[in-house]
């Protein structure tokens, strides 16, 4: 049994997600604050952490750090605000996902169910040849990425993101394609998930990330990886 943590300081909507939780077949673990949560996460490591970017003292933006230096664990953010949502993606903060509420429960379950999939390296990752895209070399093995010799730090999906654009470099990948091979039939329909990781990977990998040169738009088609020419 899978076992995820919630950590917000909402009482009511950290007990209705326990309860949808368990009643789906997690085992769920509840703390009302960042500090409560990190015992739990040191003492009994659950396998995917949803985490309320609000929460008082510590907030979820400054408790990811924590939790990663703990173990890679998944974490989803929750956010109620866009300008928390906006203050996520100009951050390097590995989270792996995200979703604002109100949402349905079966929303959240679909992301949650995808997430703790992707965090097993597919077959066809796992089997798949490092690639050299320009300056930038990912080697999906040993989940390596660098671009110009800097090591990047990305979360799996952005690394999965990632090596989709530039293993078929100048090719425009659909956001429909993306979702597909990326995040998996659950996420259909979601466009705005690719777009927020897009803007975290041209955080990561642009020196201007609002003129980018590397993952470049197509308007209307969708995106494609240059490799800065």
């Amino acid at each position: 049994m899978k076992k995820i943590l919630v950590i917000d300081d909402d009482t009511l909507m950290r007990r209705s997600m326990a309860f949808n939780l368990e009643q789906a077949g997690y085992k769920a673990f509840t703390a009302a604050n960042a500090e409560d949560g990190l015992e739990i996460v040191r003492k009994t490591p659950p396998d995917l952490v949803l985490l309320d970017i609000g929460l008082p003292e510590m907030d979820g933006l400054d408790a990811i750090k924590q939790i990663k230096s703990i173990s890679p664990i998944p974490v989803i953010f929750v956010t109620a605000r866009r300008r928390e949502l906006d203050e996520v993606v100009g951050l390097e903060l590995g989270a792996d996902d995200y979703i604002t509420k109100p949402f349905d429960n079966d929303v959240l379950l679909a992301h949650i169910k995808a997430v703790l999939r992707r965090s097993i390296p597919a077959a066809e990752i796992t089997t798949s040849n490092p690639i050299q895209a320009g300056a930038l070399y990912m080697d999906p093995i040993t989940h390596t990425a660098k671009l110009a010799d800097k090591n990047l730090e990305l979360s799996p999906r952005e690394f999965d993101l990632l090596y989709l654009l530039a293993r078929d470099r100048n090719q425009v990948k659909s956001t429909t394609e993306i979702l597909a091979q990326v995040w998996g039939a659950e996420y259909y329909g979601e466009p705005q998930v690719v777009y927020v990781h897009i803007r975290w990977l041209r955080q990561k990998l642009e020196l201007d990330p609002n003129h980018p040169k590397l993952i470049l738009t197509v308007r209307g088609v969708g995106y494609k990886f240059s490799g800065g020419e």
